[in-house]
């Protein structure tokens, strides 16, 4: 199984940190979106399973994430780009969709 190379888990890893000096009503992050920032920050084995559901959040994610940008904020004042970077943010969506047709043919 595959792990996400480190550029990847410098994003989510970052992203955590800065996830735990925000006060509770700026704290961005599902409990799935941790476990998922926490696997990838530790460089752990990502599945298929896994990587198919991050495409998924990255894709659904991405519009926000871009709006949020233009806006000029940043992880520490938006929980939308907080969030897309506990995923791994750009690069994990690339990532995941290499890893995928890697592993399905």
């Amino acid at each position: 199984m595959p792990v996400a190379p480190a550029n990847i888990r410098k994003i989510a890893r970052k992203a955590l940190e800065v996830r735990q000096t925000l006060p509770k009503s700026r704290q961005a992050g599902t409990l799935v979106g941790l476990a998922r920032a926490n696997q990838l920050a530790k460089g752990e084995n990502v599945s298929l399973q896994t990587l198919i559901r991050m495409r998924s959040y990255l894709l659904r994610a991405r519009e926000n994430y871009k709006r949020a940008k233009a806006q000029g904020k940043t992880r520490e004042n938006s929980k939308s780009i907080l969030a897309y970077e506990l995923w791994g943010s750009t690069p994990a969506l690339t990532w995941t969709k290499q890893q995928i047709l890697k592993l399905t043919k």
